[in-house]
């Protein structure tokens, strides 16, 4: 393992690598660290070197200014560039996945295969239990473990953090707002992962696996938009089998 900082266009990222064998770039999900993956990166790493960047905003990366998907996809390609990977399977949660997808529109060559968890390709598809919660979030009323990760981690200090919050969830109400017709040119193979009670509405789930040409669905039973934690090991093979196969 090793923790370091990459610049790309003048944005500090700080990432971890883990493992030996195919790139694997691991995308973590709104408000979230490296640390969130602590049950997938040791199983990954086993197959594959595993490529953990916090993005703009998270973690150890700062706060630039603007925080939107289609920047943080840029960001995310500007990585991948000055680590020099050609390409990379892609396993994307959450916010993770939505700026996956973007980055597989725009740049389908850096695209190996595609895992998006509890993704979301449109603002209009969150179910109504994500509406609710994102209408009665405050900063000071919001996941615990999330905010004292990103005090203790961000370079910005923890008095930044209502700022990142606020950008965060004008993101989550305004963005992405990709359309079927975009999702139709992705090429890679795809799979789509989600628990049966996610904050991804199941109707946009299941719009998005039929606008991929070359997508595969998976609905894990019992489990919310927490399903890479609260059913890892399932989760954990499932990706596996998948970028295997």
């Amino acid at each position: 393992m090793s923790g370091d900082y990459v610049d790309t266009d003048g944005l500090r990222t700080y990432y971890e690598v883990h493992g030996e064998g195919e790139p694997l770039l691991l995308m973590h999900g709104g408000f979230c660290t490296v640390e969130t993956f602590a049950q997938q990166t040791p199983e990954f790493a086993k197959r594959y070197r595993v490529y953990l960047p916090e993005r703009r905003g998270h973690g150890r990366t700062a706060d630039p200014g603007e925080i939107s998907y289609e920047l943080m996809a840029e960001d995310t390609i500007g990585f991948m560039e000055a680590l020099g990977l050609e390409s990379a399977h892609i396993v994307g949660y959450s916010d993770g996945g939505n700026t996956a997808l973007i980055m597989a529109i725009r740049r389908p060559e850096l695209v190996r295969k595609l895992v998006v968890i509890g993704a979301n390709f449109h603002y209009g598809g969150m179910a109504p239990v994500a509406l609710a919660a994102m209408e009665t979030a405050t900063p000071d009323a919001f996941y615990p473990w999330l905010v004292n990760a990103y005090k203790q981690n961000s370079p910005d200090g923890p008095e930044h953090f209502p700022v990142v919050f606020e950008k965060i969830l004008r993101m989550w109400r305004e963005e992405p707002s990709l359309t079927p017709d975009d999702l139709a040119g992705i090429q890679a193979p795809a799979l789509v992962l989600v628990g049966d009670r996610d904050w991804v509405a199941p109707e946009h789930t299941l719009a998005m696996f039929q606008a991929m040409p070359n997508a595969q669905l998976c609905v894990v039973p019992g489990a919310t938009h927490g399903v890479p934690f609260e059913k890892a090991a399932l989760v954990n093979q499932i990706v596996l089998d998948f970028l295997g196969a």
